[in-house]
């Protein structure tokens, strides 16, 4: 989730972190099955990756439903996962239900990390999986039909941006409460591209190998704020 909106600005000053919830600065992907879009009760809320046939990873923020009543659990039941679907207003590719869902127990709040989830589908999806791999330095690619810009309208395409991922060092001086055993953060220090609010969730992969998923960011590509992912190969047990 990301606070864009200059409407916000006094809560930024209260709220150190929001989840991110398209790409800023990208270009429009090729087809990327592996890369899904998951629904909760036929509206799309969150990106994932697939990372087996029948299981998808994706961020814990994600299996949490916020609003002005207050937060919920998401259920499996109401849940549904479609891959294939670069265009989202399309019915291309396929669309699964899930079976189960885990969140990691330590998760709190995206800022204290242990922001990842897994989906357990109903029914195994035909398409390759991306395999986890550990975060290598240099460029890294996200994914997402977020918005593309803070101000912008969410793309209905799925769309891709290349950011390199910055040192452990750099990101503990830009980003509050930075852990690297289980966060990497990626950006220009200039900003510009970036990923943003309805991106939450979708894949961050280097090589063409998973590292991280959307977690977190202030703002949307801007100076100085670099996006925040969670370490997925921390995590590579439990997933």
């Amino acid at each position: 989730m990301r606070i864009s909106a200059p409407i916000f600005a006094v809560l930024v000053l209260v709220l150190s972190a929001l989840p991110a919830d398209a790409v800023v600065g990208g270009r429009e992907a090729p087809s990327t099955p592996w890369a899904v879009a998951l629904y909760d009760g036929g509206t799309f809320f969150c990106g994932g990756a697939l990372v087996a046939p029948d299981k998808v990873v994706t961020a814990a923020h994600c299996t949490l439903s916020r609003s002005a009543l207050g937060t919920r659990d998401r259920r499996p039941a109401d849940l549904t996962v479609v891959a294939g679907r670069a265009d989202l207003d399309t019915a291309e590719g396929r669309a699964v239900k899930v079976a189960a869902l885990w969140r990691h127990p330590a998760f709190t709040a995206v800022s204290r990390g242990d922001d990842v989830a897994t989906l357990t589908l109903a029914t195994a999806l035909p398409y390759r999986p991306i395999r986890v791999a550990a975060a290598t330095s240099g460029l890294a690619r996200v994914h997402g039909w977020g918005r593309t810009g803070e101000l912008d309208a969410p793309s209905r395409r799925l769309r891709e941006v290349d950011v390199p991922i910055r040192s452990d060092a750099e990101c503990s001086a830009d980003v509050p409460d930075y852990r690297p055993d289980g966060m990497l953060c990626a950006g220009y220090p200039e900003g510009g591209k970036d990923a943003c609010e309805g991106d939450s969730g979708g894949p961050l992969t280097v090589a063409g190998e998973l590292v991280g998923v959307v977690s977190y960011g202030r703002g949307c590509a801007r100076p100085g704020q670099p996006g925040v992912y969670t370490r997925l190969s921390r995590y590579a047990d439990r997933i």
